[in-house]
């Protein structure tokens, strides 16, 4: 039987739902595979929800065979992305399907359809709204468990997209670093000479000084400023600033957050960590009720696994060339230590970024994932 595409309403709760939860069946025997948060996923995709609506369009798509649903793709438009880029593209999201190149093909067709009635000239993805959305397919690591913030994909997705034409645009890393037991001599001595050179110091960050200094927003300003030219990156107006750092600060273990301030109190540089949620998404099956929540607490904050999730790192371009994330790192590593933490997950680095690939190449590691963004023009 042939495919068949239907639109869904991503303001209606249960397409939505169908929408979000459909991977639950393409991996529920894939042991690598990590639950996304199933409420966070939903208010994304909601335009209701998403401050990024306010620049973004986008539309939601299934595909069925036989009455089954087999696929899901979102297509949107980032038009602030396109501005600040210089580009007309559509971006390919939220893609699954099963091992069947029609469906896949059938998907994908929907999207260059959206993109094209709206003056879009090539296809990009997979990426999200933004830069915090899930981007990138997995091309190596198929074997690796995967992190919350990120896409696991079955290796099949590689060859159905460059069957279709699709070619390399950007390729992120990933790495595992192992946590040695203390900060080996020479790196903790330059960490100091560089507080002492350039007057830098840490500072502790607090529930009271997110409170009183809004500190979380001056974290979530040096982010734009450190990002702002990385790929496809888009500068966020303050509103949707305010999403991300409400649902951050709703997870994190402050003891996690690295900051470095300079004689001025001014933030220079930032390393923003969370314990590894794998083991508690797969318990709860990303859902919150009936006992999600637990799960997710107390990988937080009671019981925190041996792994953790390197999210943001960064340091300010005036002070880059300074070594002052070998500060932050020094910081991180001996809270790690105190928390029993063995290893970090790094999130996805650009292949190019040699300055934060650098920062870590003192410790052991290992490049265990690759991930890709593919582009092509729109016929």
């Amino acid at each position: 039987m042939s495919v068949e595409i239907r639109k869904l309403d991503a303001t209606n709760r249960k397409q939505l739902r169908q929408f979000v939860l459909f991977p639950e069946t393409l991996y529920r025997d894939n042991p690598y595979y990590v639950p996304c948060l199933v409420f966070d996923e939903m208010d994304t995709l909601n335009p209701k929800k998403n401050p990024a609506s306010d620049f973004c369009i986008h539309e939601l798509y299934m595909a069925y065979k036989d009455g089954k649903a087999v696929g899901r793709i979102a297509a949107i438009i980032n038009y602030k992305a396109n501005e600040q880029w210089k580009h007309d593209e559509v971006r390919f999201g939220w893609f699954d399907t099963i091992d069947d190149k029609e469906v896949s093909s059938a998907l994908i067709a929907k999207v260059e359809e959206f993109g094209k009635a709206h003056g879009m000239t090539h296809i990009i993805g997979p990426l999200g709204f933004t830069d915090f959305d899930p981007e990138g397919m997995l091309v190596e690591g198929f074997d690796q468990e995967s992190t919350m913030p990120l896409i696991y994909n079955h290796p099949y997705y590689v060859e159905h997209i460059e069957g279709l034409g699709f070619e390399k645009d950007a390729d992120w890393l990933e790495y595992r670093i192992f946590i040695p037991e203390k900060v080996p001599e020479k790196f903790e001595r330059v960490a100091k000479i560089v507080a002492q050179r350039n007057n830098f110091h840490i500072r502790p960050v607090t529930r009271k000084l997110i409170r009183e200094e809004d500190y979380a927003t001056k974290i979530f300003s040096l982010i734009t400023e450190c990002y702002k030219d990385l790929y496809e990156y888009t500068v966020l107006p303050d509103n949707l600033a305010d999403k991300y750092i409400g649902f951050y600060l709703k997870v994190l273990d402050l003891r996690y957050v690295s900051v470095v301030e300079n004689s001025d109190n001014e933030i220079v540089a930032f390393g923003i960590t969370m314990p590894s949620l794998a083991a508690a998404l797969k318990k709860s099956r990303g859902r919150l009720f009936p006992f999600g929540w637990w799960h997710l607490c107390k990988a937080l904050f009671i019981k925190h696994s041996e792994g953790s999730e390197l999210l943001l790192m960064g340091a300010r371009p005036d002070v880059r060339n300074t070594g002052v994330t070998a500060l932050v790192v020094a910081d991180m590593f001996e809270k790690y230590n105190k928390l029993g933490v063995k290893w970090s997950e790094t999130n996805a680095e650009l292949e190019d970024n040699f300055g934060i690939r650098n920062t870590f190449e003192p410790f052991e590691r290992v490049q265990n994932k690759r991930r890709r963004a593919y582009k092509k023009a729109i016929e």
